[in-house]
């Protein structure tokens, strides 16, 4: 390993900003501005949404993670810099901001075309760290991305067909749509329940970490999950989320599908991983090595799994917006990636 010290000092600097952020201190103004616009911006990103995300990024971003991280990597290997173009999601706060900084560690150019409604956080904590280092390593870009060597683009299903076929000819990492699912056990805790309502709700449910699909054994009953999202209901005081539940709920009375619904949320049977907002699907399973075998058939299709079981790569409740720094996006490694072009 042979790092630039100067950028992992200032990653572990914005790590302690973002932790310390308070949006009444006016040492925070600004920033406090920038949360304002992106919430004005996008109505998904919420004040509480966002400090969530500084909070998460401002533990992941510590000296202890960070050395872990990068240890396994060769970095005097590195050839000489390129440009990677960045096409990212506006899902939720920040995404694609672990994109960014694996340009930034690998001495990378970074060309970034943002999201249309996710323009105001991530400049704020590039200009950060381009201001503790004095190394200018980013331009956004809001036309036609031109001049790069190789793409990092993440998108839905069928955008990712576009990106596939529009950067073919360059080195390519190309995301498409995945979820977090969970496998429960039947013995989970009161308080392991409630970090799955978190799993499932944090975000609106529109992170592609957040859980979609359950798997249940045979006879569970399922007001132990409503019992979980309860601490959730005050997702019906925003006016988004509210409407979403409106409407996908007289869609599944319309199409007579069963359903079940507490109010704000909904739980419906079904195969699909992938589930609109204010609802998660639901299966039941008999045998946990034949799931795990069906789970493996299907792993390009899932971000992470949540379980208490012996599954492979499981994670605890209540972690799944909380990824490690090489807990990487669809399982591709970005910084090899960016280490061999």
């Amino acid at each position: 390993m042979n790092l630039n010290s100067k950028r992992i000092e200032a990653l572990v600097k914005l790590g302690n900003h973002l932790l310390d952020f308070n949006p009444n201190d006016k040492n925070y103004s600004f920033l406090q501005e920038q949360v304002k616009s992106a919430s004005e911006s996008n109505g998904w990103f919420t004040q509480q949404s966002i400090e969530e995300t500084f909070k998460s990024w401002g533990t992941t971003l510590s000296i202890e993670h960070i050395t872990t991280w990068l240890k396994p990597y060769l970095f005097s290997n590195l050839k000489k810099s390129k440009k990677i173009a960045l096409i990212l999601a506006g899902n939720i706060p920040m995404v694609g901001f672990h994109d960014i900084i694996s340009v930034w560690v690998c001495e990378h150019k970074a060309l970034v075309k943002s999201a249309s409604k996710d323009l105001f956080l991530l400049p704020y904590m590039t200009d950060f760290l381009t201001s503790e280092t004095g190394e200018n390593f980013i331009t956004y870009e809001t036309g036609k991305l031109t001049g790069f060597d190789a793409v990092i683009a993440t998108g839905s299903n069928n955008a990712a067909r576009y990106f596939d076929h529009y950067f073919s000819s360059y080195p390519h990492i190309i995301r498409k749509n995945r979820n977090g699912i969970a496998v429960i056990e039947g013995n989970e805790t009161k308080d392991e329940l409630i970090a799955l309502g978190k799993d499932m709700l944090q975000f609106f449910g529109l992170g592609c970490r957040n859980v979609a699909k359950i798997y249940l054994p045979e006879g569970y009953d399922l007001n132990k999950i409503f019992g979980g999202v309860y601490p959730y209901a005050s997702l019906m005081k925003h006016a988004k989320y509210a409407n979403n539940y409106d409407y996908n709920k007289a869609v599944f009375l319309m199409s007579t599908f069963d359903f079940l619904e507490n109010g704000f949320f909904m739980l419906k049977e079904e195969k699909s991983f992938s589930a609109p907002i204010a609802c998660t699907h639901y299966e039941y399973y008999k045998n946990i090595d034949e799931l795990s075998t069906l789970l493996d058939q299907q792993k390009d299709l899932i971000q992470c799994i949540v379980s208490h079981l012996d599954i492979e790569n499981s994670i605890p409740f209540g972690e799944t917006q909380n990824p490690a720094l090489w807990n990487y996006a669809d399982g591709v490694d970005t910084i090899n990636f960016l280490l061999d072009i």
